[in-house]
């Protein structure tokens, strides 16, 4: 269960509605559990795909005092995003879209939520994962 100290929510919008939830789910445990946090995507029939009015359902969902970031995926859940910060019924909190990885960002934001960070710390955070390396750096000459 959520805590009070982790108020930024998140919503992670994928084409696929298992990659947003397992996505959700790896972050989730990441942060010990203690942030609104939901994953959401494909159709209503389980297709591939995207919807505005799940995405706004999502939002509502983890909407806190503090804001919701938005992770999305690709191509059109990106739309789908903006069309929703642009057109929907205006938020009961401040909803930010981050430019981030998708399951990297989903837990850098998760780990800053759960610390309590605020809205700018938490995009951050996500948009910050975009720089993270899995790899030492290459060394250059022959391999060995």
């Amino acid at each position: 269960m959520p805590d009070e100290r982790a108020s930024v929510g998140i919503v992670l919008i994928s084409h696929s509605r298992s990659l947003a939830e397992g996505a959700a789910d790896v972050a989730g445990q990441v942060s010990g559990g203690t942030v609104r946090l939901v994953g959401v995507g494909g159709t209503e029939d389980g297709r591939l795909g995207t919807s505005l009015d799940a995405l706004a359902r999502a939002v509502d969902k983890v909407a806190g005092p503090d804001g919701v970031v938005i992770l999305a995926d690709l191509g059109s859940s990106v739309l789908t995003a903006r069309s929703y910060l642009l057109e929907g019924d205006p938020p009961p909190t401040a909803v930010m879209l981050a430019d981030a990885p998708f399951v990297e960002g989903a837990v850098a934001a998760a780990v800053a939520a759960s610390t309590g960070a605020d809205l700018p710390a938490v995009l951050a955070a996500a948009e910050e994962a975009r720089g993270m390396s899995k790899l030492p750096p290459r060394r250059s000459g022959p391999a060995t």
